[in-house]
């Protein structure tokens, strides 16, 4: 996130960063010492009958889900791909900007179908641009001129509505200031808006106030701020999405050293991704869901919200699917076949992983219920992303591939033989550890 610029998006990777710091620090100090003082005192107040994740024997369910897929690896894949595919298709027309107050509640709120009462009658009151403008005071009297011009021309071609505030002046060390309020056209967040700030940037300014010698001008206000930092956003998504994927690719490269799983992985995570982005542009550029979760969709998705449901997810699926291929490789390690070893891993990890995964899906999903459109969008696609990645990619996709490619998975080129060799330590029963723990007493 830090690669975009923004300041908001800074704060946010700083205190995710120190979150996953502190969450680390606190399982190997605070965890281990605290489980070593309170000892069998653990288990104290455990409900018997209470269904819990077991790690010992694995899941039945994941474990004849496993199965069936592994017996038909190719319609799986191609099954559960084609799905993941359609539902990533709207992302195609995926449109972001910044949500408009009329879209944070339900339509029919008292107070929001006054406020759009109150634009309708008074469109001079909604969003404004302001055009800043620094020339030589030897043009004072020119830039007047410019801008009464400027401000017709705006009336003329619909860019603003009247009246418009008088032309505010000062005077500076090296020149003559300048700002003219400009009433948008439509609410500040849609279209008509937008188009008008671009008008005013592209063709009127450039026509009236730009021809005047040593000028410099800006257009700001709140939908030239939404344009300018949704392009910046658009403009920082691809190099976003390259470093990501690159450093994903090395850091699972060397832990699995293979070529083909940090692929694979790429791919699956990818999948997830888009899919979780065409469930936005399902639920929130469309009308059918507002009766549902209490908003009026706007056709657009908040502009920061891709670029960091990507880095987020991203991140989750990648957590799911190290904790998963670590238990396969440690399997394989072990002399194993590896669609035997997918299916012992898949469901011996089937309990954490769904636990982890319910407990994600319903905090996102209470996001889903709050009046803000930001957080409800967030809230929604986190929750779809996460129970695509913790049902389709983990239950079918994954041991689909795993069980295609065989012993492929572990394919890695000679040229790469001199990269670390990571252990992989296999997991030990209680009686495995009987002989250490009497030698250590």
């Amino acid at each position: 996130m830090y690669i975009v610029g923004v300041r908001t998006l800074n704060g946010i990777a700083t205190a995710a960063i120190a979150v996953v710091g502190c969450a680390v620090l606190g399982a190997v100090t605070a965890l281990p010492a605290t489980l070593r003082l309170l000892g069998p005192w653990v288990d104290r107040g455990r409900i018997q009958r209470l269904p819990h994740a077991h790690t010992e024997s694995g899941s039945r369910f994941w474990a004849a889900v496993v199965d069936r897929v592994t017996r038909r690896p190719l319609v799986a894949a191609i099954a559960v791909t084609a799905l993941l595919a359609a539902l990533a298709y709207p992302a195609l027309s995926l449109r972001m900007s910044k949500p408009s107050d009329l879209a944070l509640t339900s339509q029919s709120d008292p107070a929001l179908k006054t406020l759009a009462a109150v634009r309708r009658a008074f469109p001079s009151a909604g969003e404004t641009a302001v055009i800043a403008v620094e020339a030589p005071a030897a043009t004072r009297q020119l830039l007047r001129h410019q801008l009464e011009r400027l401000s017709k021309l705006a009336v003329e071609e619909a860019v603003s509505n009247k009246p418009i505030d008088p032309i505010r002046t000062a005077s500076t060390g090296s020149g003559s200031a300048a700002a003219l309020l400009l009433p948008l056209g439509g609410n500040g967040a849609n279209k008509s808006s937008r188009h008008a700030v671009d008008a005013l940037r592209q063709r009127l300014i450039p026509a009236t106030v730009g021809r005047i010698p040593g000028v410099e001008t800006a257009v700001t206000g709140a939908t030239a701020e939404d344009l300018d930092f949704t392009r910046q956003i658009r403009q920082a998504l691809p190099y976003v999405i390259a470093f990501v994927l690159a450093l994903a690719f090395a850091l699972l490269l060397v832990a699995f050293r293979s070529i083909v799983v940090p692929l694979k992985a790429i791919a699956l995570n990818l999948l997830s991704v888009g899919a979780s982005y065409g469930v936005l542009a399902l639920v929130f550029q469309h009308h059918w869901a507002e009766p549902i979760l209490g908003f009026h969709a706007n056709g657009t998705i908040v502009s920061w919200l891709p670029l960091f449901l990507f880095v987020v997810l991203f991140g989750l699926s990648m957590d799911y699917h190290v904790f998963i291929l670590s238990r396969v490789r440690e399997a394989v390690d072990s002399g194993e076949q590896t669609d035997t070893a997918v299916r012992r891993s898949i469901a011996s990890t089937a309990g954490v992983v769904t636990a982890a995964a319910v407990v994600m899906v319903c905090v996102f999903a209470l996001f889903g219920t709050l009046s803000s459109l930001e957080l409800k969008q967030a809230g929604v696609g986190l929750a779809a992303a996460v129970l695509i990645d913790a049902t389709l990619i983990r239950g079918a996709l994954l041991p689909a591939t795993m069980k295609l490619l065989g012993h492929w998975n572990w394919y890695l080129p000679r040229q790469l033989h001199w990269l670390p060799r990571l252990a992989h330590e296999q997991s030990q029963s209680p009686h495995d550890l009987k002989p250490s723990l009497e030698i250590s007493r």
